[in-house]
């Protein structure tokens, strides 16, 4: 098991990292570092001896934050940021349909379930409206939700 950083080298978190309680100060669950972030690698440690755990200095944040190798890219790796993450509430800014039918309105409320980075038309989501399908909606097509009552309606048992 060889480490694929070492010291010194800079990195990109490709999930968001949340405490899982081992993060001193903050609530387990506490959002630590936005997925697309950069940072240097300080220390390369394991984990229960089958997992590659290394120290990642976030100068943005000055947090340390400890990230599995699977979480991280170097920093010169093709990347594709996006506007929206997994359960942001969105809103459609232009009526959303398939095969000339009117699925969604303009306005209306989802949540993000997936965001799909190397779709071909660039950044897209699985959005989740409720009372439908979960739909594939372009980036472009969504706007920031407003905070409303109906937004905390929308269930978001799937998780991907």
């Amino acid at each position: 098991m060889r480490p694929q950083f070492e010291y010194g080298d800079e990195v990109r978190v490709i999930r968001n990292v949340r405490n899982d309680g081992t993060y001193p100060g903050e609530s387990t669950g506490t959002l630590l570092i936005r997925r697309g972030s950069t940072g240097f690698v300080k220390d390369v440690g394991t984990f229960l001896q089958d997992q590659i755990i290394y120290s990642v200095h976030f100068l943005d944040s000055d947090r340390i934050v400890g990230c599995r190798e699977e979480e991280l890219i170097p920093v010169d790796a093709p990347w594709t940021p996006s506007r929206f993450e997994f359960r942001d509430k969105v809103a459609a800014n232009i009526p959303l349909g398939m095969q000339g039918r009117i699925l969604v309105e303009a306005g209306e409320i989802g949540e993000v379930i997936k965001v799909v980075r190397d779709n071909p038309g660039g950044v897209a989501y699985h959005v989740h409206f409720l009372d439908r399908n979960t739909l594939l909606v372009p980036e472009t097509a969504l706007t920031e939700a407003e905070p409303t009552a109906d937004s905390t309606e929308i269930d978001s048992d799937t998780e991907s």
